[in-house]
């Protein structure tokens, strides 16, 4: 080989590392079940200072919805930057390999772009994780999800369970993992259960990139709270005040709705203690007590992650984004703990991108934004070519200013009753759903986002609105076509932990 040539590589070697070098890093942080309940989007009641603070020095997307109220198809679209309508997985079971096995993640995306990728806790849906994704395999903690209370709730089911040489049931009261009470205030330590730990080993492999800041890394990390059972150490309990804690005024069902639309899952009810039907005032303000801690704890790990990224001297360069798998109720239409449906509540989700520099840090937006827009706008953020197959719309023009708009509509999916799939549209006024089943009629559900933001009334049957309903109609067939869903053989499906 010629000098020249050797001279050449070697020059193009420097060259794709430094340009590797200037590329941003990126802490993707992940939450469950955590509702746009903080500071920064207006709560007065909640402690949340960290993401407050992160808020600060980013943009806070007020109308950020996710494309299935669900944990897994949720991070299953978030991450593969498709539709459900595209991954064809609205349940939790499958990877997405089964409906789509040649397909290019978002994180695999990045590997494949000189990025180390790294998953920390519940990122994809634990027990359904994809290794391509990652440089290597997803680390999840061995600490406690549960306090000693919990804990030993679950043992005493086990032996219970082995003593009558019965097989455990997936789901209902019988549930190992649902032995547990629904909330707990535990003596300890952060450290000393899950989220705890996890924020621990994303400090240390922080400090691990710190020592190669020529290699960009994208490190994702997902913290199991605020999802039910909610617990965490006592001190975050401590911090509020259990009868200033206010309550939903709408505990009554979406008047109007189709009966199977305007339900939720029933899971909260099989935990340990919770009592069947209508909870009594005390025991809901406990519940929502304990969410309102979980949203601290999690509030806390997230200010040592960026503690962690100022002392290590990461934070000039990495991108940092915080999201929730979707919406969440308490209380709201007499639903608790619970998603599970194509309303406001359900599918409208906490959503932060913070990036080094960005001129408008501390503004929020009113911009309709999905979360199939994250991929397509971490991408252009951090210079890596354009994936075609990422299905949403970048978001950097909205970052750059709050007043752009880059999608007219967002959409959510979900299969509820006797075999219909619900497909909704929120646009600036609107939440028009179509709930389709073969040989059946299609039901209608209009919802008034100016004047009704929590979807208390129908109003799909009133004769005013049928210009409305045929021109949202019309939308949403130019975007999806009627689609039809199957369920998938029982063995494939999990129960949502």
């Amino acid at each position: 080989m010629s000098t020249k040539l050797l001279v050449s590589l070697f020059l193009a070697v420097v060259l794709l590392s430094a340009r590797a070098a200037e590329r941003p890093n990126v802490l993707f942080i992940a939450s469950d079940d955590m509702r746009p309940q903080l500071g920064c989007y207006g709560d007065k009641t909640v402690k949340s200072p960290n993401l407050d603070a992160l808020a600060r020095h980013g943009m806070v997307f007020l109308r950020s919805y996710v494309q299935q109220a669900l944990c897994s198809p949720s991070r299953i679209s978030m991450l593969t930057g498709r539709y459900p309508a595209t991954t064809g997985i609205f349940e939790i079971g499958r990877t997405l390999r089964t409906t789509m096995p040649d397909i290019t993640t978002m994180p695999q995306h990045f590997k494949n772009n000189g990025y180390h990728c790294r998953s920390l806790g519940k990122i994809y849906h634990v027990g359904i994780d994809d290794d391509a994704s990652w440089t290597v395999p997803a680390w999840h903690s061995r600490k406690p999800r549960n306090g000693p209370v919990g804990t030993a709730a679950v043992a005493a089911r086990k032996k219970e369970i082995a003593e009558k040489g019965i097989t455990a049931p997936a789901k209902g009261k019988g549930a190992v993992n649902y032995a547990v009470p629904a909330f707990d205030a535990v003596a300890c330590g952060d450290d000393d259960l899950l989220d705890g730990d996890c924020a621990v080993n994303a400090i240390a492999q922080l400090r691990e990139h710190a020592k190669t800041p020529e290699k960009p890394f994208f490190l994702a990390v997902g913290f199991a709270n605020p999802h039910v059972p909610w617990v965490s150490p006592k001190k975050y309990w401590d911090i509020y005040e259990r009868e200033k804690i206010p309550m939903a005024a709408n505990n009554f069902l979406p008047r109007g709705a189709p009966a199977f639309a305007a339900t939720s899952g029933m899971d909260f009810h099989w935990y340990a203690g919770v009592p069947e039907g209508d909870l009594p005032e005390s025991f809901a303000r406990e519940c929502l007590h304990g969410y309102l801690a979980a949203i601290s704890y999690v509030d806390a790990q997230v200010g040592r992650l960026v503690a962690a990224l100022k002392e290590t001297g990461l934070a000039k360069n990495t991108i940092i984004v915080f999201w929730s798998d979707h919406g969440y109720y308490m209380g709201e239409h007499t639903w608790w703990g619970a998603k599970h449906n194509n309303y406001e509540g359900a599918t409208r989700n906490t959503f932060i991108i913070s990036v080094p520099g960005m001129k408008n840090a501390g503004r929020a937006t009113e911009s309709i934004v999905q979360a199939v827009d994250i991929a397509p706008t971490l991408t252009e953020l951090c210079g890596l070519p354009p994936n075609d197959g990422f299905q949403g719309r970048s978001l950097k023009p909205v970052l750059d200013d709050p007043e752009a708009k880059v999608n007219d509509a967002a959409f959510s999916w979900y299969p509820k009753g006797p075999g219909y799939l619900g497909v909704a549209m929120r646009t600036d006024k609107w939440r028009y759903v179509e709930w389709t089943k073969p040989g059946a009629k299609t039901e209608i559900e209009l919802y008034n986002q100016a004047v009704d933001p929590q979807n208390n009334l129908n109003v799909a049957d009133k004769p005013e609105h049928a210009k409305v309903l045929e021109v949202l109609g019309q939308r949403m067939r130019e975007r999806f076509p009627v689609q039809t869903y199957e369920e998938p053989p029982p063995a494939v499906k999990k129960k949502d932990n």
